[in-house]
């Protein structure tokens, strides 16, 4: 059966005492998520399921050691590698404590592949790699290209911009082109700058302790 919800806040708040900056990461791109899901009319059950894998998706960093996590600069390769190894060690961690929901285990593991066949850990291809982890990896690298880091603090409406330029150079060989244009379509309109603005690395964020303050972030969308 799937994890109870309490379970699964206090991986994602294991994850979140171990490296801070991913509270916000975990807001975000659950938000994001949810706001994706919902423009392809995704029904609410989907979306809960979606919005726990979305959570979800870097436990497995929980098992990289805290020299590489935490390291302020460029990784070496083999450094690398061990940080490549956390979409298994997610899956596995999840297995073992029970999960069996396999959208939730398919997006752990696969969010990192690419449909070129390039990315990890299975080098899965565009017709093996489950549709809501392909989907996902738009999500995700979204909000790493607009997140605050060692060398780069842009973030906000600039920041998105060439996050979706690079997306839209990847469409169709690293990304799902069908993805990527939902995604610019939200960003264009204006649907993400609420994430963006309210949730951002440099904003206090509430605790993430009930899966009804998910819902509850996204309702107040219309009056923020």
């Amino acid at each position: 059966m799937s994890l109870p919800p309490s379970t699964s806040l206090a991986l994602v708040r294991t994850l979140e005492l171990k490296d801070p900056s991913t509270a916000a990461h975990t807001w975000r791109v659950v938000l994001y998520t949810r706001t994706l899901a919902e423009s392809f009319h995704a029904d609410q059950e989907l979306i809960a399921r979606l919005s726990v894998a979305a959570a979800l998706h870097d436990v497995g960093k929980i098992d990289i050691p805290d020299a590489i996590l935490m390291k302020p600069g460029k990784l070496t390769d083999a450094e690398f590698e061990v940080i490549k190894a956390h979409p298994t060690l997610g899956h596995e961690r999840l297995l073992r404590m029970g999960e069996d929901d396999p959208l939730v285990l398919e997006l752990v593991r696969h969010h990192h592949e690419r449909l070129d066949g390039l990315g990890y850990p299975d080098g899965l291809t565009t017709e093996k790699i489950p549709l809501a982890a392909m989907y996902f990896s738009v999500v995700d690298t979204f909000d790493a290209l607009t997140s605050v880091r060692p060398y780069r603090q842009e973030i906000g409406h600039d920041a998105g911009v060439k996050a979706i330029d690079e997306l839209l150079r990847s469409a169709g060989t690293r990304y799902a082109k069908e993805s990527v244009e939902a995604f610019k379509k939200l960003f264009d309109a204006g649907d993400l700058d609420w994430i963006m603005e309210h949730f951002n690395d440099r904003c206090e964020l509430p605790p993430l302790t009930d899966p009804a303050a998910i819902v509850g972030a996204g309702k107040r969308r219309s009056r923020l």
